[in-house]
């Protein structure tokens, strides 16, 4: 998989960071707060993309990856109603041990990025015959995704096996949404969700995860 990207800098005192981008805007995609649980809204375009993000976000030399979810249109079932909000989204590698509260001053401070086009090796998912799904409620998992809001942001910081393992949610959306939507009238939304049993929830809520192919302007 080819993702276009940019990559931008900003420097705060001695500490430079680097934030990586899609190249092009996420127009059809909204992620909602609903303060229990979270909701995504996407079309196969974003779902791809943010798949590749997702994959890309905990890999060495990057560990960070950010993307603009507040699309510039919306699904007609996902406008936010009272005591709801539309958030960004930042992907943050735990090593990094970021505090939210400096993100306002990082994104104040990007530059205008480079063009970047990264490939992304294997088919795009992970195969679930070598996720260990039991071994994730053991005690000493460390490998959990654990959430932060801050600057109408939510911060999804994890370890990379736990970003590659849930990668698939987002490359399933892509392909099989479209092709879900015109054979089931009845009930024509196609999700996934990262959900509480699966073991991969620390300090985060559940994120539900949904295709959509019709957009208001």
């Amino acid at each position: 998989m080819k993702l276009p990207i940019t990559i931008h800098q900003a420097r705060l005192g001695t500490t430079e960071f680097k934030v990586i981008r899609p190249a092009r805007p996420l127009v059809h995609a909204v992620l909602i707060d609903h303060d229990r649980h979270l909701d995504t809204y996407l079309d196969q375009d974003a779902a791809q993309r943010i798949g590749g993000l997702w994959t890309l976000a905990p890999l060495h030399r990057v560990r960070w990856s950010t993307c603009r979810c507040g699309g510039t249109v919306a699904p007609p079932h996902g406008l936010p109603e009272d005591g709801t909000r539309q958030l960004d989204l930042v992907l943050l590698h735990h090593s990094l041990q970021f505090a939210p509260s400096r993100w306002k001053e990082v994104r104040g401070r990007l530059g205008p990025g480079r063009p970047q086009t990264v490939t992304l090796s294997g088919p795009g998912h992970t195969d679930e015959a070598v996720i260990d799904h039991e071994a994730r409620h053991y005690r000493e998992n460390r490998d959990l995704f654990h959430q932060h809001l801050h600057a109408e942001t939510l911060f999804m910081t994890g370890s990379a096996k736990v970003f590659r393992d849930t990668a698939r949610h987002f490359f399933d959306v892509a392909p099989n949404g479209p092709g879900y939507v015109p054979v089931h009238p009845s009930y024509s939304r196609f999700c996934t969700e990262l959900h509480s049993n699966d073991g991969i929830l620390g300090d985060a809520r559940e994120i539900h995860i949904e295709y959509c192919d019709q957009w208001d302007a």
